[in-house]
């Protein structure tokens, strides 16, 4: 591995930060900011920042819960005495958002409990079953401390949850609330929550990078874990009924906000080594674009619900349909792809066919009907996409009948692995 900037600070050095930036969130002082929440604030502003704080507030108790595997499974002292600080910090941080939905939005009973059960129905879907994921994950890793598992670990949790959704979203708050002078006890909680989310984030890339390192099966299992979450972590920050003003009314849109997340996703999977486009596995992102259309190209596939949670009848259109199956095409995983030239054939009886081929290591989808596939799929347009998105245990719409594979024997069994 080529040298990075994880390689130049130690896990004494992280540890050494930790001591000198600790901070009390009980002795932040509210009183300002329930005044501006209560005054300046519009109704819509409201309902957004209780919507966007309490994605963080629950986040924070979740990992809090979870990190104790984690300390468990580290291969070296050094390792455990940083995750056993970061621990008391997102312990630190949860107390900090549950005195601000308590004092500053009158939400809970002051117990963390309390807070947490009264602002349950701003979770989205996305939230809810990455968080579920994280659960799945450290409950595998009390049973299994391998490396490689916690690798999965640390990639989920530092990597996808910390860099990729937490640090863009603590930009956005934080650069809003300096610019217009508002909840000054808040704003300075969020500054120190940030900075001690970079200290963990850092670590994060670091013992992944050692981890990788240290075991081959470390970059296998890490993509394993991408193209397990990312269809989930990628619809977390999709506001209720897709309301774009969520964002607006606090000076970003969901694209500017996405493209952050894309930006900081890929570069520190790059830092630990473990480039997204060179994983063993392809992770089905189009990594050869840019930021910005990455995350074009995500929300619309969210916004069509052929990603994230159901909204209506998936569209139809070409455009729409180009973009779920250039999406499958990224996510073919070429080791398992038969030494000749195949084809797969999708037969829509509600939509247009649309059709893969798989030649001299490259792929490629159109749209119509090939004779001679040697594979074709029967599938209504909605359930593939529910098949596509996760939504459907691929499983179960063979026993059921939803999906009926054609094709001989052989070539169904060959290419069993193709999409993961």
């Amino acid at each position: 591995m080529a040298s990075t900037a994880a390689d130049q600070i130690s896990y004494e050095d992280l540890y050494e930060r930790w001591e000198k930036s600790n901070w009390r969130a009980t002795e932040i002082d509210f009183g300002e900011d329930r005044r501006q929440w209560e005054q300046e604030f519009s109704d819509l502003q409201r309902r957004a920042a209780l919507w966007n704080y309490s994605l963080f507030f629950w986040g924070e108790d979740a990992v809090a819960d979870n990190l104790s595997p984690f300390i468990d499974a580290a291969p070296r002292e050094e390792q455990k005495y940083f995750l056993a600080t970061q621990q008391v910090d997102e312990a630190r941080h949860a107390i900090f958002f549950k005195r601000f939905m308590r004092e500053v939005a009158g939400l809970g009973d002051g117990s963390v409990g309390g807070g947490l059960e009264a602002i349950r129905p701003q979770l989205t879907w996305g939230f809810v079953k990455t968080f579920a994921l994280l659960d799945k994950h450290v409950d595998e890793l009390r049973r299994d401390r391998s490396r490689a598992k916690l690798a999965q670990a640390v990639t989920l949790y530092h990597v996808v949850i910390e860099a990729t959704l937490a640090q863009p979203g603590q930009h956005y708050i934080e650069d809003y609330l300096k610019r217009a002078g508002l909840l000054p006890g808040f704003r300075g909680g969020m500054r120190n929550v940030s900075l001690d989310e970079q200290r963990h984030i850092g670590f994060g890339v670091k013992l992944l990078r050692d981890l990788a390192a240290e075991d081959p099966d470390v970059p296998e299992a890490v993509a394993e874990l991408l193209r397990e979450v990312l269809p989930y972590s990628l619809a977390v920050f999709v506001p209720p009924n897709w309301d774009r003003r969520y964002a607006e009314c606090f000076g970003f849109t969901l694209e500017e906000i996405y493209a952050d997340a894309a930006r900081s996703f890929e570069s520190k999977l790059r830092a630990a080594g473990l480039p997204p486009d060179r994983l063993p596995a392809p992770v089905p992102f189009p990594f050869d674009v840019e930021p910005d259309e990455r995350a074009r190209r995500g929300l619309a596939m969210l916004e069509a619900g052929i990603l994230g949670e159901p909204n209506g009848p998936p569209p139809r259109d070409p455009a729409t349909m180009e973009l779920l199956f250039d999406m499958l095409r990224r996510g073919v995983d070429l080791r398992y792809a038969p030494a000749g030239p195949l084809t797969v054939q999708w037969d829509f009886p509600d939509a247009e066919p649309w059709h893969l081929r798989i030649e001299g290591g490259s792929t490629a989808v159109a749209p119509g009907f090939v004779q001679g596939a040697e594979i074709t799929y029967r599938v209504r347009y909605d359930d593939f996409v529910d098949l596509f998105a996760g939504r459907t245990d691929p499983r179960r719409a063979l026993l059921t009948g939803k999906l009926r594979p054609r094709g001989s024997l052989r070539s169904l069994w060959a290419t069993r692995r193709l999409f993961g």
